[in-house]
């Protein structure tokens, strides 16, 4: 049996960023992930978008998350070598209430310390926005953090929690198991699964389902396009890759198989005629790939749920991030530092960590996202 301070389950881009500010501050870990390979989930087959938080409600955690998420990221990515494209964002207005939504955001970005130029005409500009590669931002984390002694075990399911006296024993399917006086349960789609191992049964999780489709455009983008947002979700969008291709998405379907990522046949439609108005020359254009994102949602509307277990006080919990978890891992993982602190584990000095081996791939990140999801249907 392997006994290690902090176990954190799930290999996402929040596992992952976990794993990395944890290893800054010299914490002996262990990353389990129930998948092949890092970054299966959510975090593979989302938009890549980085965000500023321009758009998020002042006042809220996931906001405050997303906010010093940002202010953290830009030397990690230097550092790691993280493949970016600092191309901005526009959102425009279509009509009178929707001038007076875009106004309003405009506010709440100002409220929120994000720099954004809002014109005469209704049009807002957020020139922070970027675009990544999920699955390399992941893996860079989780190698940089490997580099530095943390433990990555793939294929490696937690299937039981027993609570002792000094902490945690986690049983692991196909691997030993880990004793440890701290877990961190970052297990995406299936976090309140993890906490109900352990008798918690605090929150719920269901998947949104966001569907995108990738386009290779006879005319190229240079920015990120955005719709006026609603209460229940920012809209589709359109946006470029890291490799040049465009991506129109996603849609936002609520629904109850956490195992059902396939596109549905409704959903091209859906899609482009929103991205059609925001981008012309996407007319005519046929898809060169499609995939969908589950995102984990929180019942209740409960979502950005950080804390250690009232149930089980050694399992930090850390579930429904939504897609913004992309932007907000760093933030997520300094302020779970801070609580496996108070759960007795010892941080040492903070230091920056040398990038470490990112597996190989011969295809980009929405390739393998697409491809996937067809192997699985």
């Amino acid at each position: 049996m392997s006994v290690v301070p902090v176990a954190i389950i799930g290999g996402g881009v929040v596992g992952a960023a976990v794993a990395y500010t944890l290893a800054r501050r010299a914490v002996p870990a262990v990353l389990l992930e129930a998948e092949d390979e890092l970054a299966r989930g959510a975090s593979g087959t989302n938009s890549g978008i980085l965000h500023t938080g321009f758009d998020s409600k002042p006042g809220e955690l996931e906001t405050e998350m997303i906010i010093r998420g940002a202010y953290l990221r830009p030397p990690v990515l230097e550092q790691l070598n993280v493949p970016v494209v600092h191309c901005g964002a526009r959102l425009v207005a279509r009509g009178r209430d929707e001038a007076a939504t875009v106004a309003r955001v405009a506010e709440g970005a100002r409220a929120n310390g994000v720099e954004v130029a809002l014109s005469e005409d209704g049009a807002l500009d957020v020139p922070g926005e970027a675009v990544t590669d999920p699955v390399a931002y992941t893996q860079s984390l989780a190698a940089a953090a490997a580099a530095a002694g943390t433990e990555i075990r793939t294929c490696s399911p937690v299937t039981a929690i027993r609570q002792r006296r000094d902490g945690l024993v986690l049983e692991v399917d196909g691997s030993d198991d880990v004793a440890c006086t701290v877990a961190v349960n970052c297990a995406g789609l299936r976090a309140d699964e993890v906490a109900r191992l352990a008798g918690d049964l605090s929150f719920g999780i269901y998947p949104r389902k966001g569907e995108f489709f990738v386009f290779d455009p006879w005319e190229p983008l240079d920015r990120i396009l955005l719709p006026v947002p609603t209460e229940r979700t920012k809209g589709v969008l359109v946006f470029p890759t890291i490799d040049g291709k465009v991506v129109a998405g996603p849609t936002a379907v609520d629904g109850e198989d956490k195992d059902d990522w396939s596109v549905r046949d409704e959903a091209y439609a859906e899609v482009l005629d929103k991205a059609l108005v925001m981008w012309p020359p996407l007319e005519g254009s046929t898809p060169i790939g499609s995939y969908a994102g589950l995102r984990p949602a929180g019942r209740g509307g409960a979502n950005y749920v950080i804390g250690r277990s009232r149930a089980c006080p050694a399992l930090i919990n850390v579930g429904a991030i939504r897609s913004t978890g992309l932007t907000a891992s760093l933030g997520i993982g300094e302020r779970v530092a801070g609580l496996a602190a108070e759960a007795g584990v010892e941080l040492g000095r903070d230091r920056p960590l040398a990038a470490g081996t990112v597996p190989a791939r011969d295809e980009p990140w929405w390739r393998r996202a697409a491809a996937q999801r067809m192997e699985e249907r």
